[in-house]
């Protein structure tokens, strides 16, 4: 007589319940050749006893096993395994086996994304967490762009139509960004020319992999966003590194590897570039424009936080000159009102956009038509405009406490460029304070570079009192860093 309470491994705190376990279990028990076809089954009653569980449970756990045909229940005298199921050879059981298939790792081929994924910290465990520049969602009116999005769920017409036409995105929004980016980024378009997507990550993996292949080369600069990077290597490119100094993107160096190879785009970041937060110059800027037209390269012009300036206006974007259609222009509005609503925006000539739709809908078929006209009608009603008024005037007064504190607190053990915009500061460590020691005292760093000795102090989203906390935590890290050299 078989022992069932080895075959048959129940978890109380498990979300499966308790008679599905018990089925699992069985199942798992005839495909491994331990029980096999013919074998009675101990009673319900039996059963139960066995297990320490109520017997209506058993029977539930048989009748499951029966619809499914694994066994055979005679009524008043006994259940078994079916005879239908072949014959398997028994396999060793011991105590640590896994009852899911899921509790395997997959053993065929497949394409690594990641190989450092499993290093990956979860930012939730931390007490003090810097980020690399988030909104402070508590400014954030995601009260009013909810009351919106309630209210179109509520009409009929509405729910309806919900998920008709977001493939490119849903008409309204792209109608409302014609007006927007033309009033606040001097560019001149079409509902045509805009493809809204879940953040700029999407729009940058979709201009990869339509510009480029195995056979391309494309510069990026040095350091650079990880996920840009990542997104040009699935596509085979060759990726090019050009040092970013104090004015931008080595222009002068992309014009020296054009003469040399056939480059067929740029990827440039030339509002607070990230993770460095210096401003791409006029001169660069011309300089780019020139070389694009010259050597016919596309430009990928990352402008997710163009919306932030404190001590001067913001230069308009690439896209903004005439450029022939060469460049592919990428925003967001998850720097402005949350992470979380994944909602950003391309800009290409209509052909581009037209073949980034189709390659979208591969994946995707859109995305949330009520969200999309709720932010458009954030924009139209002029309460995007007055959010983005008062956060520019919290954050720039964050930005310099937090200057402040810098210099009180750690002047003798950083450097730093006061950025003119943007929602973070790149920080320097001395070179005897290597910057991958700083994790102690509950302390989280979501953006640090080795190579630079260097980390991104994400102000935005920190009010006063939480700055100076975690420049307090920071000063700890280094005096126990110092202590230990």
């Amino acid at each position: 007589m078989f022992s069932y309470q080895h075959i048959i491994s129940l978890e109380k705190k498990s979300r499966i319940p308790v008679y599905r376990q018990i089925a699992i279990s069985i199942i798992n028990a005839i495909r491994n050749g331990i029980l096999k076809p013919g074998t009675h089954l101990p009673s319900s009653r039996e059963l139960a006893k066995t297990l320490y569980i109520h017997r209506k449970t058993v029977i539930a756990a048989y009748e499951e096993l029966n619809t499914q045909d694994w066994i055979v229940i005679i009524p008043r005298k006994h259940a078994a395994v079916s005879e239908r199921i072949p014959l398997l050879k028994p396999q060793m059981w011991n105590e640590e086996t896994i009852t899911s298939s899921y509790g395997h790792e997959l053993q065929l081929p497949f394409d690594i994304v990641n190989k450092n994924i499993n290093e990956e910290t979860i930012a939730t465990t931390f007490d003090v967490i810097i980020d690399d520049g988030y909104p402070d969602v508590r400014l954030s009116p995601i009260d009013e762009l909810l009351k919106t999005y309630r209210s179109l769920t509520y009409r009929k017409y509405g729910i309806k139509n919900a998920n008709n036409g977001t493939t490119q995105g849903t008409l309204k929004l792209r109608d409302e960004l014609v007006n927007y980016l033309s009033e606040t980024r001097g560019l001149n378009i079409s509902a045509k020319n805009i493809l809204i997507t879940h953040g700029a990550q999407m729009s940058i993996y979709l201009s990869a992999n339509l510009l480029l292949n195995s056979a391309s080369n494309v510069i990026v600069g040095k350091p650079n966003y990880p996920v840009a990077n990542m997104a040009f290597e699935r596509t085979g490119a060759k990726i090019i590194e050009v040092d970013v100094d104090q004015d931008g993107i080595n222009t002068d160096a992309i014009e020296a590897i054009c003469k040399k190879l056939k480059i067929n785009a740029v990827y440039v970041i030339p509002h607070h570039h990230y993770p460095t937060t210096v401003t791409l110059s006029t001169a660069r800027r011309m300089k780019l424009l020139e070389l694009s037209k010259q050597f016919s390269f596309a430009i990928i012009e990352d402008d997710y936080d163009y919306d932030y300036h404190y001590t001067s206006s913001p230069y308009l974007p690439l896209a903004s000159a005439n450029h022939s259609g060469n460049i592919i222009y990428i925003g967001s509005f998850s720097k402005i009102l949350d992470p979380s609503i994944r909602i950003g925006f391309m800009v290409a000539p209509v052909n581009f956009i037209t073949q980034c739709t189709a390659l979208r809908k591969m994946i995707d078929f859109g995305g949330d038509g009520y969200m999309q006209n709720s932010l458009a009608t954030l924009i139209k009603e002029g309460e995007l405009k007055r959010h983005l008024k008062k956060a520019k005037k919290c954050y720039h007064s964050r930005r310099n406490f937090l200057d402040g504190l810098l210099k009180e607190h750690l002047a003798k053990y950083v450097s730093y460029t006061l950025p003119s915009g943007g929602m973070a500061i790149w920080i320097k460590l001395n070179s005897d304070l290597p910057v991958a020691s700083m994790s102690k005292y509950n302390l989280r760093i979501n953006r640090i570079d080795t190579t630079q000795n260097a980390f991104r102090f994400g102000f935005a989203s920190l009010d006063e009192k939480e700055l100076e906390l975690t420049v307090k935590v920071l000063k700890e890290n280094i005096l126990d860093i110092e202590h230990t050299l």
